[in-house]
């Protein structure tokens, strides 16, 4: 399997090699349904091709997805890279066993993902040498100097403590339509809800933040 991109040298984050999940490839295929189908058949019956192919289609989006919900630090032994790889490893596993029940292949990927990326938190936990936060922090403005670098972890702090006041589908459907780039459906099909409702509930989660972030004065 082919490592997750990564890039030389210290980011602002402060762990070398990183990159923000808006910096990452994104597949230029879509990820619904009906795109991932033959592709997730042949790759089940052992197509070498396919499953190539398939991996090429999820790597990006789990790396995505793995450094949104982690934003990028390393947890104990554990960076956002080794748990997605962990999580296309799983997913490859899962493929000759993989039945399609009238859902969507995004929805084993996503669970799988989800669930690294708890497992990975829960490991932390048990090591109370290093404190984990709900959601962790995430670099949000660019900028080497020291005065920049204390504001965007200070900002960080805050927007992950407001994302974690959010119901768990809300933070989900953030970090898949924005951290990661889903389209509504793909989103919908990853979550096993309609686009309609990914639409709205992403909405109420955005307007929900902006309220908050007007108290929080920021």
């Amino acid at each position: 399997m082919t490592a997750p991109t990564r890039t030389t040298g210290q980011s602002d984050s402060g762990v070398r090699d990183y990159r923000t999940p808006e910096s990452l490839p994104r597949p230029s295929g879509r990820l619904t349904k009906e795109d991932l189908d033959p592709l997730v058949k042949d790759a089940g019956e052992g197509n070498p091709a396919a499953i190539h192919s398939l991996l090429q289609m999820i790597e990006p989006v789990v790396v995505r997805y793995c450094r949104a919900r982690m934003g990028g630090r390393d947890l104990s032994y554990l960076s956002a890279d080794d748990v997605a790889q962990e999580v296309c490893l799983a997913v490859l596993k899962a493929l000759p066993d993989y039945q399609d029940r009238g859902g969507s292949f995004l929805y084993l990927v996503h669970a799988i993902a989800a669930n690294k990326v708890a497992d990975a938190y829960r490991a932390v936990a048990r090591d109370r040498s290093e404190p984990v936060p709900e959601l962790p922090e995430r670099p949000l403005v660019a900028g080497n100097e020291p005065e920049s670098h204390a504001l965007h972890l200070d900002l960080g702090a805050r927007l992950g403590r407001l994302l974690a006041s959010l119901p768990r589908v809300q933070q989900e459907i953030l970090t898949l339509r924005i951290a990661v780039g889903f389209s509504a459906q793909e989103t919908a099909e990853a979550l096993g809800i309609s686009a309609g409702n990914v639409r709205v509930t992403q909405h109420r989660a955005l307007t929900r933040l902006r309220g908050m972030i007007r108290d929080e004065e920021f």
